[in-house]
């Protein structure tokens, strides 16, 4: 075996290791391989490869983490600029995000941890409970617009 296919061989092998432990964008195997030492020729000769045989791809990884995000859960917001960062096409994105945002209600989502968390904020000041569960939801990826509209319905109702 020549020095050209034992590099393909062993990038090939590299890029499975990595994927045995989850899914992961076209973008972020290139980095990774690279980072590994390979080329970026190399790297993208074998994801290439992998994508021919559909071992990556980038709408089933979007899917995938989108799925794995909603359970935990994120807004919407962070789980665009998390895709974005992995370096998923934002039209990929977007279909993926669309699919799935007509079952995903995120003002019933931000209502429901607001809930939870104001029961354990129960004895702390409202307003410093309130830049609490503000700061928190924002983080989480939650629109600030849906964050400040539920907290004041559900503190009101509270008082």
């Amino acid at each position: 075996m020549n020095s050209r296919s034992e590099d393909f061989e062993k990038a090939k092998n590299y890029a499975f290791l990595l994927l045995k432990f989850r899914l992961r964008s076209v973008n972020e195997l290139v980095e990774r391989l690279k980072r590994k030492g390979f080329t970026e020729e190399r790297s993208r000769e074998v994801v290439s490869f992998l994508e021919e045989k559909k071992f990556v791809d980038d709408k089933l990884f979007a899917k995938s983490w989108i799925n794995a995000r909603l359970k935990r859960p994120f807004g919407l917001r962070r789980i665009r600029l998390e895709l974005k960062a992995k370096g998923v096409d934002k039209e990929v994105v977007e279909e993926e995000i669309g699919n799935i945002s007509e079952d995903y209600t995120e003002t019933e989502i931000v209502a429901d941890l607001i809930k939870v968390k104001l029961k354990r904020l129960k004895g702390i000041e409202p307003v410093v409970a309130k830049g609490r569960i503000y700061g928190y939801l924002v983080r989480r990826g939650f629109s600030p617009e849906i964050v400040i509209n539920n907290l004041n319905r559900l503190c009101k109702q509270t008082s």
